[in-house]
């Protein structure tokens, strides 16, 4: 069992959701991504997904985009996103990697499972991944124990829902609207009956991402989904501040109103 499978079951024998904040790894710079990340936690953040910065994403809003081409800029590749990883694991806080399939398949697939294992990871969301082209990558995160995370959206079908989802562990990533990631001012109603859909067909966590900024919108979505994912939010804070310091303020501020909204 990982520490994310764990973390799981703490807060579902809580009778909560889990908070779950992400930041491109290398974003604003390498030291500056661990320490944004530090004041997530100290804020309340239960879990933490590392973006691996990629030049062609095709799920990423406006908001990533601009702290991956800052991070990209800045020469982070593989080395850097298990460093970060690293640093997070090794204080306890369950952390995974998020990332398009063309660095995995770059890095060597067997490769990239067995560092994010030795680098304290739980495992890796694949958002353009297909589980019929993931054979080799199901092997090589089974080798490793760690879990593999895929996304599904609402215009999944049910039977393919089904599938995807059986092809999953640690939780289903459950995307809440068709379109790319960002903060809005609400959360898409389809975000609940996807996870209703999902309940039907798999036991398995289902966390909601895309949108989430707010202290009700994340308590909105702890009230049915398992895990609650925020990430544009962190890192528009980071760009807008004047000073790093100022950004970490105000990033563990927004930790602790999300905490409290998943808590409440």
């Amino acid at each position: 069992m990982t520490p994310l499978s764990e973390l799981f079951e703490k807060t579902r024998a809580e009778n909560r959701a889990a908070l779950i904040g992400y930041l491109p790894a290398g974003f604003p710079s390498q030291q500056e991504c661990i320490d944004a990340i530090s004041a997530m936690v100290e804020g309340g953040v239960d879990a933490i997904e590392i973006g691996f910065p990629y030049s062609d994403p095709v799920m990423d809003g406006p908001i990533i985009q601009a702290a991956a081409d800052l991070s990209l800029s800045q020469g982070t590749g593989a080395k850097e996103v298990f460093s970060t990883l690293k640093a997070v694991a090794s204080t306890g806080t369950p952390a995974v990697v998020m990332t398009y399939w063309n660095p995995i398949e770059r890095y060597g697939v067997e490769n990239f499972a067995r560092d994010i294992a030795g680098s304290g990871g739980s495992g890796v969301i694949t958002p353009d991944l297909t589980i019929e082209e993931a054979a080799r990558w199901r092997d090589s995160v089974k080798k490793e124990n760690i879990n593999s995370i895929f996304v599904v959206a609402p215009s999944t079908k049910d039977d393919r829902l089904a599938k995807v989802t059986e092809q999953c562990s640690g939780f289903i990533y459950a995307a809440s609207l068709m379109g790319v990631t960002g903060t809005r001012t609400s959360v898409s109603s389809s975000a609940r009956d996807l996870v209703t859909r999902v309940r039907k067909v798999s036991d398995t966590p289902v966390a909601v991402g895309l949108g989430v900024s707010t202290r009700d919108q994340a308590h909105e979505v702890a009230q049915y989904a398992d895990g609650v994912i925020v990430g544009s939010a962190f890192i528009r804070l980071l760009q807008e501040s004047q000073s790093m310091g100022e950004g970490l303020i105000r990033v563990r501020e927004l930790a602790q109103s999300l905490a409290e909204g998943v808590r409440r």
